[in-house]
């Protein structure tokens, strides 16, 4: 949970992002869009397929400069979040331990990276080629990617999807402590309501296109405590309260 009087590591407030196709009328993609993610807090995006969250998280990251709006720090402020995509996106040339490498600035790529490694299960690893791996270990090589440059803020994009339930819940546990350990914040998006209310301290909840934030939803359970009939009532009472975001 967020460290009390802490600054946030995320101030996001797009107030318009509209799309300029082609021989198309504009798309307007995001329209009011305020939030903030605290020190020590993991945050999930929910909403609709096609509701703006990939557009979201392209201008968190500076991918997307053309809206209108802030964020801060601004992205590449302290050398930005650091990011797992839905695909590992490994090269397949490079080892386990290339690719982490690869993605710090050259002045870091010395770090001595034992612990992290040992932390995500991937020691016995480091040599292998991404080809080798399960798609659940492509996936802690993408994490553990995106801690090596020692982030405050970890921005995640439906980082679970296509693993199997043991091998999501594993990931999803490696996060969690991740956190915990060291006290940095994630941003998650996530088509998987479930999920989110396994993880989350807080649910940011967006309307269907143009995206605008419906509802800032808390879970104050502690996680270890969230067993399955409190995760299936919080969903009913979400998805009668919410039922534009949430399905039944």
């Amino acid at each position: 949970m967020s460290a009390a009087g802490a600054e946030p590591v995320l101030t996001a407030t797009i107030v318009r992002k509209v799309y300029h196709p082609a021989s198309a009328e504009p798309v307007e993609a995001v329209r009011d869009l305020a939030f903030s993610v605290e020190q020590g807090e993991i945050v999930c995006l929910i909403g609709p397929s096609g509701a703006g969250k990939t557009t979201t998280l392209r201008i968190l990251l500076g991918l997307d400069p053309d809206y209108e709006g802030s964020i801060v720090p601004a992205p590449g402020a302290g050398g930005g979040p650091g990011m797992v995509f839905q695909e590992p996106r490994l090269l397949p040339w490079r080892t386990v331990e290339q690719n982490v490498r690869l993605a710090m600035p050259r002045e870091r790529r010395g770090k001595d990276l034992d612990g992290l490694f040992a932390h995500l299960g991937l020691s016995p690893w480091r040599g292998r080629y991404p080809g080798a791996l399960s798609l659940g270990m492509q996936r802690r090589v993408a994490l553990a990617r995106a801690l090596a440059n020692d982030p405050r803020l970890l921005v995640l994009d439906e980082p679970f999807v296509s693993l199997d339930d043991a091998a999501a819940a594993s990931l999803r546990g490696l996060v969690v402590d991740t956190v915990d350990r060291l006290g940095m914040s994630v941003l998650m998006v996530t088509h998987n309501v479930t999920e989110a209310i396994a993880v989350a301290d807080r649910l940011l909840l967006l309307s269907g296109r143009p995206a605008s934030l419906v509802a800032a939803v808390p879970l104050d359970r502690p996680r270890p405590n969230r067993d399955r009939a409190w995760a299936d009532a919080t969903r009913r009472d979400l998805a009668g309260r919410y039922p534009g975001v949430i399905a039944d």
